[in-house]
């Protein structure tokens, strides 16, 4: 080598040496006496022209592979044939092993690494395939590295290992290609060369020289070759495609990687175009707004309306919309941008878009679904319901272990003042989420809840995407209270919007007509109430699960008076411990001489009379504290507004005791008969239902027909008209339960014989004599308990429901279950004349003679 070759090579220098062999790019000192001169490739895509012959064929070596090669490791990279390549030689072994083979040998094996991290790999870290390669030139660079320019002949396959120091050398075979030509290779090649023209084509910084080389290469393996070393593949896929011997196989797999590279620039092509596109069309819109801002400050315009406009661009860009509900807004938004703020649609547009603006879309609460939590919640703010409690328990357990699952709606059903209400602000409790309550009572037109179209002068969203908007999240608790005192007339019906509502495979898309966007209402925990379920469509109530809540008794109100509602209301009126304390007699009291409810709403509301009498002493100065027992109850709260309903009433023939439930609880139901000289006709009064007054005719028809049986004399029955009357005529009653104490009355009419003052009776009859089950059975029960009944006669089908009860409740009662209306007589007009029987009847006589006409 000249002087002045080696001084420019040190002037020049390719770069440092890394710490492990792998490609650079340096050129040094002539090995080869100008015996090759091919083209040189350091990067994907961007060969470098090294030398060309005329015409610009490339050139090919003429080259002597020995058996024996000495073997170099490199990494990261993989030596192909008909490809120059410069190496940092960086490691001992690799050093040794160019000093110990130049220049006398000038072709060494180089195989790659299976892992690069391998500082001084074995043969086991090698691949098994390699390369046949020339060393060009060898240069020295800076701090004692080695450059080597490389160039690859021909592929070979290690057979053993015959020298492991200094360096590596191995006993080699040659790799020899096969099926090289023929029709399928000139295809295949055809095929290739178009999809690299296209690569070409549609990839960024490839040069000129990439092109010219393509077109000149000959050879179908030099051409797989070539490109396979150029294509973006990782080391093992570059390492699998130099193992392939067959051409044809070559080319097919180098075919697809590159229909793979060529798939992926096309894409990446085409979204780089939509970017472009977008962003010139932002920045037109940007220019016309700008002019339009100009022209209107030159009008002299104010820029109030652009201001406006720009600041709700910015609340709709952070309202985290989904695409479908963005798209509205803006369109919206952008007809406001072009209205005059003095038409009357502006502000029909902007109320519009402040709703939209205002409406929570991407806001969730995360739920904490601790059961024992939720079960403390529930136990602390409310005393028993130990039924309902276990079923909303086992509702949460199930949203914990299944969060995506669409569970049911469900619905509370009971009496006023039992918690329905409050049990649901309890779940919200729970979970940690909002709490809505939307009362439905008396709503008849099905655009409170669905909103209004926009065409309309005053139009809202309805009450369900308002109470969304107030919650502040798309995932509240949700209750829709008094599901039963929906109304519906000719402007609509409020209950087929429920259908939707509450059906989770539709609500994720609720429409309301105001908003005309799909609202997501599949999140949103929806519990109804409800104090009767038979008012309730049937269509809704096959969409809840129904969770009856029964009414308390009074043990269970005179533990609620004193752990939540006697607290509660001394804390609301300013009193402490210190100052009123109300004993435990006087609180059973006013349970049985002030209230007469299922829940204890009342009963918190003369707790809450008795609270606010002694603040008022206390106040004055006249107390510092006042202890009120059971007879200084009525000072307070006046005189017994309840008395318990004597069994006394029924010692005359004629009087049965009924029992009755409503929607505010049980009670105890008098039937009344009389006759007198007629012709066998039946009058009824007491403002009875219709399907009261026909249990009472099916009655009198079954007393008609069994008449002989009942040791009833027929004739007496066509000679008499009988009078059927159930006082308090003023306040309405229905229902089929009565059936058996009208029966009952009437058999101990016409037989002369006084029903017991200790027995009740309910059930529905049939003209065959059977009793059919009835409901409410715990609130009759009760009520029949209060009033001082030993014996309740109930179907026989009701036996089940005694489960309700609890111990305490059914202490002192005797449960007699009967299928026919005989066995009821039986028990009802049992005048054995027993020590006890006799006492009670002849108290009971006297007691009547007593009672004031």
């Amino acid at each position: 080598m000249s002087k002045a070759r080696r001084r420019q090579a040190k002037e020049k220098p390719a770069g440092p040496a890394g710490q492990g062999d792998g490609p650079s790019g340096p050129h040094g000192e002539d090995l080869t006496d100008g015996e090759s001169s091919v083209i040189s490739v350091t990067q994907p895509g961007a060969p470098t022209r090294a030398g060309r012959e005329p015409g610009g064929k490339l050139p090919e070596p003429s080259v002597h592979v020995p058996r024996v090669l000495a073997i170099m490791p490199i990494r990261q990279t993989v030596m192909f044939p008909g490809t120059v390549m410069p190496l940092n030689v960086g490691r001992d072994r690799s050093r040794r092993l160019l000093s110990g083979v130049l220049p006398d040998e000038k072709v060494i094996g180089l195989v790659t690494q299976r892992r690069s991290d391998q500082d001084d790999p074995t043969l086991e870290d090698l691949y098994t395939v390699g390369t046949a390669s020339l060393v060009l030139k060898l240069l020295k660079v800076e701090e004692g590295g080695q450059v080597a320019i490389v160039h690859g002949v021909s592929r070979f396959r290690i057979e053993r290992l015959v020298q492991t120091e200094p360096f590596y050398r191995a006993e080699v075979s040659p790799l020899l290609e096969s099926d090289a030509d023929g029709p399928e290779i000139e295809a295949l090649v055809a095929n290739l060369r178009q999809m690299a023209a296209r690569v070409f084509e549609i990839a960024p910084n490839v040069p000129d020289e990439a092109r010219t080389v393509l077109a000149n290469l000959e050879s179908p393996g030099g051409l797989a070759d070539f490109l396979a070393a150029n294509m973006p593949l990782d080391v093992a896929q570059k390492q699998q495609i130099l193992e392939i011997a067959s051409v044809s196989e070559r080319l097919r797999r180098v075919s697809q990687e590159l229909d793979r590279q060529r798939q992926f620039l096309e894409l990446t092509s085409r979204i780089q175009e939509q970017v472009r596109s977008n962003i010139d069309k932002t920045q037109r819109q940007y220019f016309l707004q700008e002019q339009m801002k100009a022209i209107r400050k030159e009008l002299g315009e104010a820029d109030e309306q652009s201001a406006e406009i720009d600041e709700l661009r910015q609340k709709l860009a952070k309202a985290g919309m989904s695409e479908a509900v963005r798209t509205e807004a803006q369109h919206e938004l952008d007809r406001l941008a072009h209205i005059p703020q003095a038409s009357p649609e502006y502000t029909v547009i902007r109320t519009y878009l402040d709703w939209m603006l205002e409406m929570p879309w991407s806001v969730l609460t995360t739920d904490t679904l601790d059961i024992n939590q939720a079960e403390k919640i529930l136990n602390e703010d409310h005393y028993g319901l130990e039924k309902v409690k276990r079923r909303i328990l086992e509702f949460l357990a199930v949203r914990k272990l299944a969060p995506g699952a669409h569970g049911p709606i469900l619905c509370l059903v009971g009496p006023p003042g039992v918690g329905k209400t409050s049990l649901g602000r309890s779940i919200a409790r729970a979970l940690g989420r909002k709490f809505i309550r939307m009362s439905l009572g008396g709503i008849r037109d099905e655009a409170e809840l669905r909103g209004h179209r926009r065409t309309y002068i005053g139009a809202m969203p309805g009450r369900i995407a308002q109470e969304i908007r107030r919650a502040g999240s798309m995932n509240p608790v949700f209750m829709l209270d008094e599901l039963d005192k929906i109304g519906q007339d000719f402007r609509g019906d409020p209950a087929s919007v429920l259908l939707e509502v509450l059906d989770p495979a539709q609500n994720d898309s609720f429409r309301d007509l105001y908003l005309n966007v799909p609202l997501d209402l599949s999140r949103v925990l929806f519990i109804g109430t409800a104090n009767v379920l038979a008012p309730v469509p049937p269509a809704l109530r096959d969409r809840m699960e129904v969770i009856e809540i029964s009414g308390y008794t009074p043990q269970e109100k005179a533990r609620i008076a004193r752990r939540y509602l006697l607290p509660r209301q001394m804390k609301e009126n300013g009193l402490t411990e210190r100052q009123l304390a109300l004993t435990g007699a006087a609180i059973a009291r006013i349970i049985e001489e002030y209230t007469r409810e299922a829940g204890v709403r009342e009963l918190e509301r003369q707790i809450a009379g008795v609270c606010r009498a002694v603040a008022a002493l206390v106040a004055k100065g006249k107390v510092r504290r006042r202890t009120v027992d059971a007879r200084q109850v009525s000072v307070y709260l006046g005189p017994t507004q309840y008395e318990p309903e004597l069994a006394q009433r029924t010692s005359i023939p004629g009087v049965a005791t009924g029992l009755f439930y409503t929607p505010a609880g049980g009670g105890v139901l008098f039937v009344e008969a009389t006759r007198f000289p007629g012709h066998g006709n039946l009058t009824l009064t007491g403002q009875i239902g219709e399907v009261m007054r026909e249990s009472a005719q099916a009655a009198f028809s079954l007393v008609r027909s069994w008449a002989e049986a009942l040791k009833i004399d027929p004739k007496a029955l066509t000679e008499v008209d009988v009078h059927v009357h159930v006082p308090a005529g003023a306040v309405p009653k229905d229902g089929p339960s009565a059936g058996l104490a009208m029966a009952t009355a009437l058999v101990s009419l016409f037989r002369n014989i006084p029903i017991r003052p200790d027995v009740a009776m309910t059930g529905e009859i049939t003209l065959r004599g059977l009793v059919l089950p009835i409901g409410g059975v715990k609130q009759k029960v009760l009520a029949a308990k209060a009033a001082g009944i030993k014996t309740v006669i109930l179907p026989v089908r009701n036996r089940k429901d005694l489960t309700e009860l609890t111990s305490d409740v059914r202490q002192g009662l005797k449960f007699v279950f009967v299928s026919k209306v005989t066995q009821a007589l039986q028990v009802a007009m049992d005048r054995e004349e027993k020590p006890h029987r006799a006492r009670a009847a002849r108290a009971a006589r006297r007691a009547a003679k007593a009672t004031p006409r």
